[in-house]
This record gives structure tokens, C-alpha cells and sequence, in this order.
């Protein structure tokens, strides 16, 4: 495989999420990509109404069981802290509580292990206390909580989320909806970026010769959009424009919503987000009036069989494959406007523990129903591209010479890295990936069967389930 030009004429990007914009942004204001086009096309206008990073929050951490990740997301979230990135309250800092039921999990303890190792570096030459000790805290930055009254006092909800576990206070959330516009303002001033609106059918490939090549790619009204250098960076629909079965997989993920009063979100606002690694069950930090309740599981599969992306149309059709792809409010036919019964069952146990009625702050003239009584605001399915080890995939397709580079497998985790990705893919294609990264995102020499996948261990609840399946097995609206 040969190396893209450095300075390629034109460039496609296909997707405008977090690794779509990010690289977007990278490249308009690297002075080496001056005199190149820089094409970026999504389905939907900015912002697309059900794009995973169109959301309420997103958890901002260090805290991962790799040293390499927990390194990168610490170099991100410093930007978060102190500079334009995390301003005008797009960055809050309220901390992130890893908990686990009885027994814990590797993760967890591997996670405890490398943001201790961090935080000593950040141990003041004189004083010798913590950073956060150091700007009034009067805490330490990192509490062990051995028990579930360790977790409810920490938590200050009434509940708890888990029996054991830690919390980390310099970690935090990012309002998401407000960050992808910040970003998206950023990538348009800089007047380099020509943004399209269309859904990409298929990659134009030319199959004419031996080697093949990326053209560019098609548009289901038939627009054609040519470029010397694609990237395709369209996160859960990667896997309808490339073969990607054993190599990444979208996966639904439930997401629902609490509304609150004004004095309930003063009296809640303060806590931690509590991430439980067993049941992936999670409460962010309350914002703007609303309690987010989601889990960070395995996921739900959505089947779905298409053409062969990568061969030729007259063959495509008579050579299917069948692929997980997402179902949202916009694709046909539409999600329905509820979860299926089992995720409803979780995620409301979920609030009753956090928020038991009695114990949790209740603003009664706000409503009669305490907390974990009222009835969802609104339900979501938010989709991971994951991979069989959670890994980025961040490198050229192997049989296009150098003309296709795939920025993919965000795996639930891509988010939080926002100030600094777009910068490092780049360095990626430029063949000058972080040598810690270099394994890890590199195109696999073998696909391994999804069955077989084991994940990074951050995921937790039941495995296996796929979404139609679940939904015929029932569910009730806004619950």
C-alpha cells in the first residue's frame, strides 16, 4: 500500500461527528493542507437531529484501565479545564464516580490505579498536596469508598449506584450538543471547509484496474463528489459504506430522561456522575433541568441487509451482506417513541436506587411524584461503533493505495478527546502515529466473529440482545 500525497489537490470527509469535524478543523488550519479542497458531507444539515454527539451530556475523564487512553484523555481534558474549549459552561467539573456491585471489576481497579499514578505527578514540589487541595478544595482529588454509605454520602442523592468503587473529582461532563456547535463554528470560520448536505450511498470506486482507488463517492440523488483523499469518519453508518463485519459493529445503546425543578437541580447539580461497571448503569451530573439516565452496556444489534459496499453495483445486489446498522427517529421505518421493556425495567431501577423516594431532594410544588416516580421526558438510542477489543481504528483501508483512510470503532469513548483528535488523526495519516497507538488503531490483519469479541471491560449488563427482538417483546411510551 502506498502512502497518500501529504498535500493531497482535494479531500472528502464523510461524516461530521466528533473524528469528522475534529479532522475537518485539523486540516483547515494546518499550513502543510493551505492550497487543498476540503470537502465535508453528512446526511443531515448541522446538526443532524440524531447523531449520537447531539446530546444533553457526555462524561469528560481520565479514567480509563489503559495507560495509553487515560494518558490522551488527560491531555484532552486539561484543554477542557483551562482554555477556550471547555468555556462558557461547555465543560463542568463535578467529578465521575466508578462504582461496581459486590466483587468489583478489573477495570475498575486497573482505572483507580492509572489516574493515582497521574494525579502523583501533579503532587506540588513544596506542599506536597494535590492539585485540587491546592485551589481550595479541602479534599483529596481521588476518594477510595469502600462501602454504600461511603457511595450515598458522596453521591448526596438519598441512593447510591453500586457497593464499592471511587470517585475521581477532577473528572467531569460536556455539554455535547454545545460542544459539536462550538466546533462546528470553529471548522466554518476558518472558510476552508465546503460543507454538504447529502447521504453517501456508496464510495465511488474505481474498479477499472488491479489497484484500486476512492474517487470519492456517490450521493443516493445522484450528486458525485470526487476527491483525491477520502476519509470516512460516519461513525454507526460506517458499516454500510465498507465490509466491516468481524472489525466493528454499530451498537444501540438506551438513553432516557428526568425532568426537575429549578431547586431539585441546585440541590443535585453537585454530584458526581455515577458509572456503575456491572450493570454499565449511569446517572450524569443533572443540567438545564433534566436527569439523564443511560447504560453503558453491550449494546442492542440492529441487522440489516444491504448490497455489498465494495463491489461493483451490478454485483452488489447479488452478493448481500448483513450488518448492524442504526434505527432512529429519521430512518425508515423509525424508532418507536420508547424503549423496549427490559431497558425501561433498568433504567428505572436505576433512578429508584439513585433517587429512592423519601431520601432523594423532592420539590413537591414542582410535581407530586417524587423523583423516581415520574415519567420519562424523552427516550433515546445512542450508537457506538465498537470494536473487539474497544479500540480506534484509525488508519488506511489496505486495499485502496493510500487513497481511503478509515477513522472509525469510537466505541462509546470518542467524545471527551474532542480538543486534540482531529490534530492526531492527522498525524496518523502522515504515517506518524503515536507509537503507543500504533497497534491498537491499526487496520486488523484478521476479522475476528462479533460472538468472539471481549471488549475493554468498561461495558456492563446482558450481551447478545438485538433491537427488533426486544421490541417485540414490549414496552410502553415515555414510562
Amino acid at each position: 500500500m502506498s502512502a497518500t500525497p501529504r498535500t493531497p489537490s482535494s479531500v472528502l470527509i464523510i461524516g461530521s461527528g466528533v473524528f469528522g469535524l475534529s479532522t475537518a478543523y485539523a486540516l483547515a488550519t494546518n499550513p502543510k493542507y493551505k492550497e487543498t479542497d476540503i470537502t465535508l458531507v453528512d446526511r443531515s444539515d448541522f446538526p443532524s437531529r440524531d447523531s449520537s454527539s447531539i446530546d444533553t451530556s457526555r462524561i469528560i475523564r481520565p479514567d480509563y484501565a489503559d495507560p495509553a487512553y487515560a494518558a490522551l484523555a488527560n491531555r484532552a481534558q486539561e484543554l477542557w479545564r483551562s482554555s477556550e474549549w471547555g468555556a462558557n459552561g461547555r465543560y463542568t467539573e463535578t467529578g465521575l464516580c466508578i462504582t461496581a456491585d459486590a466483587g468489583g471489576t478489573n477495570y475498575g481497579i486497573q482505572s483507580l490505579k492509572n489516574v493515582r499514578e497521574m494525579e502523583a505527578k501533579r503532587l506540588s514540589p513544596d506542599a506536597k498536596v494535590t492539585r485540587k487541595e491546592s485551589r481550595g478544595f479541602g479534599k483529596p482529588v481521588i476518594e477510595v469508598l469502600d462501602t454504600e454509605e461511603d457511595l450515598r454520602r458522596v453521591l448526596g442523592t438519598g441512593g447510591t449506584n453500586g457497593v464499592q468503587g471511587y470517585v475521581n473529582w477532577s473528572s467531569g461532563w460536556g455539554d455535547a450538543e454545545a460542544c459539536m456547535e462550538y466546533l462546528y463554528q470553529k471548522v466554518a470560520r476558518t472558510q476552508r471547509v465546503r460543507f454538504v448536505s447529502g447521504t453517501v450511498s456508496r464510495l465511488d470506486i474505481d474498479h477499472s484496474s488491479t489497484t484500486k482507488i476512492i474517487r470519492g463517492a456517490l450521493l443516493n440523488d445522484g450528486r458525485h463528489l470526487s476527491a483525491e483523499f477520502t476519509i470516512l469518519a460516519a461513525g454507526a453508518w460506517t458499516a454500510a459504506l465498507l465490509d466491516l463485519r468481524g472489525i466493528a459493529q454499530s451498537n444501540a445503546q438506551i438513553v432516557s430522561y428526568i425532568t426537575i425543578s429549578e431547586r431539585e437541580q441546585r440541590a443535585l447539580e453537585k454530584m458526581p456522575t455515577a458509572l456503575n461497571l456491572t450493570t454499565g448503569l449511569f446517572v450524569i451530573s443533572p443540567s438545564a433541568k433534566h436527569i439523564k439516565l443511560a447504560r453503558h452496556g453491550h449494546g442492542y444489534t440492529n441487522p440489516t441487509t444491504i448490497p455489498h459496499p465494495e463491489l461493483p453495483l451490478e454485483e452488489a445486489y447479488h452478493n448481500p451482506i448483513n450488518v448492524s446498522l442504526p434505527r432512529t427517529h429519521l430512518t425508515d421505518p423509525p424508532l418507536p417513541d420508547y424503549l423496549p421493556a427490559e431497558a425501561t425495567a433498568d433504567l428505572r431501577k436505576l433512578c429508584t436506587d439513585l433517587y429512592p423516594p423519601g431520601a432523594a431532594p423532592h420539590d413537591k410544588t414542582f410535581s407530586p411524584l417524587p423523583i423516581a416516580q415520574r415519567p420519562f421526558a424523552g427516550t433515546r438510542l445512542c450508537y457506538y461503533t465498537d470494536r473487539p477489543h474497544g479500540e480506534f481504528l484509525i488508519d488506511y483501508h489496505p486495499s485502496y493505495d493510500g487513497s481511503l483512510f478509515v477513522v472509525t470503532g469510537g466505541s462509546g469513548h470518542g467524545f471527551k478527546f474532542m480538543p486534540i483528535i482531529g490534530d492526531v488523526i492527522v498525524q496518523c495519516i502522515e504515517g506518524q502515529t503515536p507509537p503507543e497507538f500504533k497497534e491498537k488503531w491499526k487496520w486488523p490483519e484478521q476479522r475476528v466473529p462479533e460472538d468472539q469479541w471481549v471488549g475493554d471491560g468498561s461495558r456492563g449488563g446482558a450481551k447478545g440482545m438485538v433491537l427488533e427482538e426486544e421490541y417485540k417483546k414490549g414496552g410502553k411510551a415515555r414510562l
